[in-house]
């Protein structure tokens, strides 16, 4: 069984710099040093890039597609993006989220089901193949472990 590794689409983001998912403006700057995670393209900001600092509610989005309701799950949090141009995520597990991360399961009606811990250095698609087992598991979202930020989604392929 498969899945599919999903930064934060194009539109959306576009969307995300008209007006955050808090209803604020991003903060847009310059990367002044290389580093923040983007969920863009799932890679790291460069020194000189224009990025922006938002406001994101993943399971809002998600839960929205297919009409059900994710009650007090619906969170939003801080994540940086492109400001502009964006290549786009490459497929795969992304080289720049390798290190300590939480696979927080949801089942089909948005609500959360459990959560996963891959260690460093652990393969991330045997982890995700286990979450997946449970045939409840509908997504999972990839998070950091020091900040609980969301970095991107998989969802079963």
């Amino acid at each position: 069984m498969g899945h599919e590794v999903r930064a934060i689409d194009a539109d959306v983001v576009r969307e995300l710099l008209d007006g955050d998912d808090a209803g604020r403006a991003p903060r847009v700057f310059v990367a002044e040093e290389a580093g923040a995670p983007l969920r863009c393209c799932l890679a790291k900001a460069e020194a000189g890039e224009r990025v922006a600092l938002l406001s994101y509610a993943p399971l809002r989005r998600w839960a929205a597609e297919r009409g059900v309701d994710p009650g007090a799950y619906d969170e939003q949090g801080p994540v940086f993006v492109h400001a502009g141009d964006c290549p786009g995520a490459k497929p795969g597990w992304p080289e720049a989220h390798t290190a300590h991360r939480m696979l927080r399961a949801y089942a089909a009606d948005g609500h959360i089901l459990g959560g996963r811990y891959l260690a460093d250095g652990e393969d991330p698609d045997a982890a995700l193949r286990e979450v997946f087992e449970d045939p409840e598991a509908a997504t999972v979202h990839v998070r950091a472990i020091e900040f609980g930020c969301f970095h991107f989604e998989v969802r079963r392929g």
